[in-house]
């Protein structure tokens, strides 16, 4: 089988692409390469595996050639604008990408006859505001995003249920939480992880916005990317969230990552940022029976596998203020 990864040199493509590699498939890899890095695919390119890298962006016209002369059977669809802050900063930007660019994804792989389409929802911006008798959220909650970019996600989402019922394209759309690991990149969902193991490994504080007390619910990039790998036979015609369910406060997850530095560093503490979503889970209940997953990787054995990556020299920058005022949401 032949499969085609957009944003598959990014944090959770590339490790998408290791995943699909290790099972054997043909996979071509589409990506611009604005916030991806080719050294994320170092390891695949090495592999012998059967990989193809394209530096093509969605939004553009070739698209469709590719597309043409590939013939993906199956299209992971992960390329975005990923900065909630840039969207509402950029609406037309974020616009051009996020829903233009990925309707042309959608497109070419129904021209070029494309079986399925897995698209990279968001957990953290789809439902909007919520309280927190109502979490962990189920997908049969309003989808109320309060951003351009999650409203993008609610239409791209929308569009693939049309094109399910217009054009027999089948897809599957999964609704990430805070998604972390090894090769990721500080400024997006779930970047908090390794903004804190790049200044605990450079022994400089980290700032903590707010008490503390804030919730998110931090999942594992191998868990996720078991879901995208089963989402490619099964979960069609459904959103399901990929989440653990669980609320971890930012103080336990600080906490946590400095007991496996072994370091008394202690964070800061600054004022809450405006418009922070104070609490945040995902019910991977729907997941559970329709792809038969579930997370595996706990928060220490996660976090540590993060500071092994940082440790094993892949990146140690010291963040600066500037660095956490870019960062988004956590």
């Amino acid at each position: 089988m032949r499969v085609l990864v957009t944003g598959g040199a990014g944090f959770i493509g590339s490790n998408l692409v290791d995943r699909l590699l290790a099972e054997n498939l043909e996979v071509d890899v589409a990506d611009d390469l604005s916030s991806g890095s080719l050294s994320n695919l170092a390891e695949a390119r090495a592999s012998g595996g059967k990989l193809k890298f394209h530096k093509i962006d969605i939004r553009s016209q070739d698209i469709f050639e590719l597309f043409r002369i590939r013939q993906p059977e199956v299209v992971f669809h992960l390329a975005a604008q990923i900065s909630v802050t840039k969207s509402v900063r950029e609406p037309l930007l974020d616009a051009g990408i996020n829903v233009l660019g990925s309707l042309q994804v959608i497109e070419a792989a129904r021209i070029s006859g494309a079986r399925k389409v897995v698209f990279a929802a968001s957990g953290g911006s789809l439902y909007g505001d919520l309280e927190p008798e109502e979490l962990p959220v189920a997908e049969t909650h309003r989808r109320d995003p309060r951003s351009p970019y999650g409203l993008a996600k609610k239409v791209v989402g929308e569009y693939l249920a049309l094109y399910r019922e217009l054009y027999d394209l089948e897809f599957t759309a999964l609704a990430l939480a805070n998604v972390y690991g090894p090769r990721q990149d500080p400024y997006g969902e779930g970047g908090v992880v390794s903004i804190f193991a790049n200044n605990l490994l450079a022994g400089k504080v980290s700032t903590i916005y707010g008490d503390g007390n804030q919730t998110r619910d931090f999942v594992f990039v191998d868990d996720v990317v078991d879901a995208f790998a089963r989402a490619r036979t099964k979960g069609s015609g459904l959103l399901m969230n990929i989440a653990t369910g669980k609320q971890v406060s930012v103080n336990e997850l600080y906490s946590t990552m400095a007991s496996v530095v072994s370091g008394d560093l202690k964070p800061v503490y600054a004022e809450t940022r405006e418009g922070e979503v104070l609490a945040s889970a995902l019910d991977p209940s729907r997941a559970a029976i329709h792809l038969g997953w579930k997370y595996w990787t706990g928060l220490p054995e996660g976090a540590k596998a993060v500071l092994d990556y940082f440790r094993a020299g892949h990146r140690v920058k010291v963040l600066t203020e500037e660095d956490f005022t870019r960062k988004d949401d956590n």
